[in-house]
């Protein structure tokens, strides 16, 4: 792991879940900036106390991965005075959340892990998806402060996107990974589990505990699935960058300049 250590990382807040920070790691440029980088699950819980800190970081932009009827579903509250730009499309990412599409009636948690796993072959090349991760690159180039992204439970498309930014700062694949499994254990980890039980259960009713923590979580193979699944398709993590969301070695070169020190 980078030499920041993971608790600098937590965004302590009541009603907003796996809320981090995840910069700070070393890349072959220098640093990734801490305080610069956010990410996080949906706000729609969010209390008083949570919208005062969420207006301390002074974002810029908010990029939000969830589809149309997500948002309409749970909107996100803002602080008084917020002003980041909101970025969204008004389209659906996906059907619903990975987390609930992979879910099924009475599943195994291995099962919720296989489904889980299998999910990653196909969502990074979801069409509306990727157009909401080509404006997440586009901001990060332009953008001249702190900047949020989030889906609903801040694990699945969120992961993948900040996996990729990684990515393009070289950031070391480990620091990467190590990133994207915090999701496991940072905050409140039975209060999320709740929030996104609440939302599986109303679609697939009872489920069992092992299974609804299988599908809350996140497992290398998930990452490392979609990664194989952009190589088979565009020959490289790189080749699915440009070609996909259009991150050319000039836009790559703004991002570096912008988010490392």
């Amino acid at each position: 792991m980078s030499e920041t250590d993971t608790i600098d990382r937590v965004i302590t807040c009541e009603r907003i879940h796996n809320f981090r920070d995840y910069g700070g790691y070393s890349t072959s440029h220098g640093r990734l900036r801490s305080g610069w980088l956010y990410r996080s699950a949906q706000h729609f819980d969010a209390n008083a106390a949570d919208l005062a800190r969420v207006s301390g970081l002074g974002l810029a932009v908010v990029i939000d991965l969830r589809g149309r009827s997500e948002r309409r579903e749970a909107p996100c509250p803002r602080p008084d005075g917020f002003d980041a730009e909101i970025v969204s499309i008004e389209d659906e990412t996906v059907t619903q959340a990975p987390h609930i599409e992979a879910a099924r009636a009475e599943m195994t948690a291995e099962e919720a892990r296989a489904s889980m796993a299998n999910a990653y072959h196909t969502m990074p090349f979801r069409p509306v998806l990727m157009q909401l991760y080509t404006r997440y690159f586009e901001k990060l180039a332009e953008v001249d402060g702190p900047s949020l992204i989030h889906c609903l439970a801040g694990k699945d498309r969120t992961g993948i996107a900040v996996a990729l930014l990684h990515h393009v700062v070289n950031v070391h694949p480990d620091d990467m990974m190590a990133d994207y499994l915090l999701t496991n254990v940072t905050g409140n980890i039975e209060a999320r589990v709740r929030a996104g039980g609440r939302h599986v259960k109303a679609r697939m009713g009872e489920m069992s505990d092992d299974a609804l923590r299988a599908l809350m979580s996140v497992e290398p193979m998930f990452l490392q699935n979609g990664f194989k699944a952009m190589a088979e398709q565009y020959g490289s993590i790189d080749g699915y960058l440009s070609e996909g969301l259009g991150v050319t070695p000039e836009r790559r070169e703004r991002i570096i300049a912008r988010l490392t020190v």
